[in-house]
Order: structure tokens, then C-alpha cells, then sequence
């Protein structure tokens, strides 16, 4: 089994323009995340999938695998399918971190990897983080999973699952807050890309509901660290704070 890395990072962000290049403590956000990703063990490559040159100039310069990828994929995943038909060809299972992870824990990758090299029927892998009593639990923003004994997605929603109908079961309600980090079969992801969008992915507009109404299974890891992606210009002082 030979396994890539595939980080997608698109300049045109509708909410943090740029965002890939932005500085956090002198480094450009892309090159946080490729780095601490690049120190994975049991990988067997690494790169950034763009498709601007800018960013492509800035991995590149730095050391780093990247390929270029077209202007009109609409995903990150999309752009990992586009990689894994173009340009490793060779690889069989494909890990997608999101370009604004700078916080990725790279055990969690390497778990993620173990995962497929144990379970050979595996196809969809995903992460999830049991949120505490404090955190916003109702923030759409935080895409929240529910999953049965053996792991399995049930559902993803924006909105908090489950539905506490009864105060006096307050103690008994959990909710996993779903980390967008992806592991998928070279197989799986670029029939995934071809088929059309679902009615549920296009309401919630979470692209993983597609795998679930078409009766695929995804396998949920828990992490034992929450990961503060990067969405907005006022996520970087809760990136810095937590890279002190």
C-alpha cells in the first residue's frame, strides 16, 4: 500500500482571500501545514495541490512537492482525485488535509494510515473531537457527527445531534465536532468526484452526505485534540496563541 498526503490550497477563499499565504508568526499558513504533515512516518509522499502560482511559487521555493491543478475543481476533494488520476498514479490511499490546518497533528495522520493498512475493506475515513460542555455546540459552522458502536458516520448536520428533547438527559448527550481531514482508496475518491451531488449535501452543503445517501460507509477516528482550522481573518490569534 503506498500512501500520499494531499494538502489542497485555492488563493480565491470567499471568506479569507489569500488565505494560504497569509503570515502567521513570520510563515506563510501553507507552510505550516505542509511541514508538520511532512514529518509523517508511513507516508509515502507529500504535496500541495493549487491552482495559483503564487502559492505554487511559495511550496515550491520552500522545498515542497506541488502540483497545479485547474482553476475550476469546486473542492479540495476534487482536487486530490485530480492528483491521485494525474500525478501519483502509483499511490493507493489518499489522506486530504485541508490547507488551513496549521495545527494538523501529524499522529493523527499516522493513525489514519494504520487505519487503512488494518482495514482493507476501508474506503471513506474521517476524524471527529468530543466537544465539551463550553464549547458553542450550536454553531453551524461546526459541522457535528453522530456514529454507531462500530464507528460508523450516521449523519453529519450543522445543527446540533443529537436533539436534546429532555433537560434530565443533558448528562447523556455527546456531540463530536467533525475535523475536516480525509482519508479515502484511490478508487473511492475519483468515483466519488464524478457522481452528481445529493439533496442532503446540497441543503446542509456538506459534500460527505453524498457518501452516506449513496450507502457508502465512513469510518469515524476520534481525536484527542480539537484542531483550530483557519476560516476567517480572526481565527490567526487563536492559531498563534495555540502555536505558543
Amino acid at each position: 500500500m503506498k500512501t500520499a498526503v494531499v494538502i489542497p490550497a485555492r488563493y480565491a477563499s470567499s471568506r479569507f482571500p489569500g488565505k494560504p499565504l497569509f503570515l502567521i508568526n513570520n510563515k506563510p499558513l501553507i507552510l505550516h501545514v505542509v511541514s508538520k504533515v511532512s514529518k509523517c512516518k508511513g507516508v509515502d509522499c507529500v504535496a500541495v495541490a493549487t491552482d495559483d502560482k503564487r502559492i505554487f511559487d511559495t511550496v515550491k521555493s520552500a522545498g515542497y512537492n506541488v502540483f497545479m491543478t485547474p482553476v475550476n475543481l469546486k473542492s479540495g476533494t476534487d482536487r486530490v482525485a485530480y492528483v491521485a488520476n494525474k500525478y501519483l498514479k502509483n499511490c493507493n490511499v489518499f489522506i486530504n488535509v485541508q490547507g488551513d490546518e496549521p495545527l494538523i497533528d501529524k499522529k493523527l495522520v499516522e493513525k489514519m494510515v494504520e487505519e487503512f493498512k488494518k482495514d482493507k475493506k476501508l474506503e471513506y475515513l474521517t476524524v471527529a473531537y468530543k466537544m465539551k460542555p463550553t464549547d458553542d455546540i450550536a454553531n453551524p459552522n461546526t459541522v457535528k457527527v453522530i456514529f454507531d458502536k462500530n464507528h460508523y458516520a450516521l449523519y453529519f448536520s450543522r445543527y446540533p445531534i443529537p436533539f436534546l428533547r429532555d433537560e434530565k438527559n443533558k448528562s447523556k448527550a455527546e456531540y463530536y465536532k467533525h475535523i475536516g481531514v480525509y482519508g479515502y482508496t484511490k478508487k473511492f475518491v475519483c468515483e466519488f468526484t464524478k457522481s452528481k451531488q445529493t439533496k442532503l449535501e446540497i441543503v446542509e452543503s456538506l459534500e460527505q452526505l453524498r457518501a452516506l445517501e449513496q450507502g457508502k460507509k465512513i469510518k469515524v477516528i476520534i481525536s484527542s485534540k480539537d484542531l483550530q482550522d483557519v476560516n476567517v481573518l480572526e481565527d490567526v490569534a487563536k492559531v498563534k496563541k495555540a502555536l505558543k
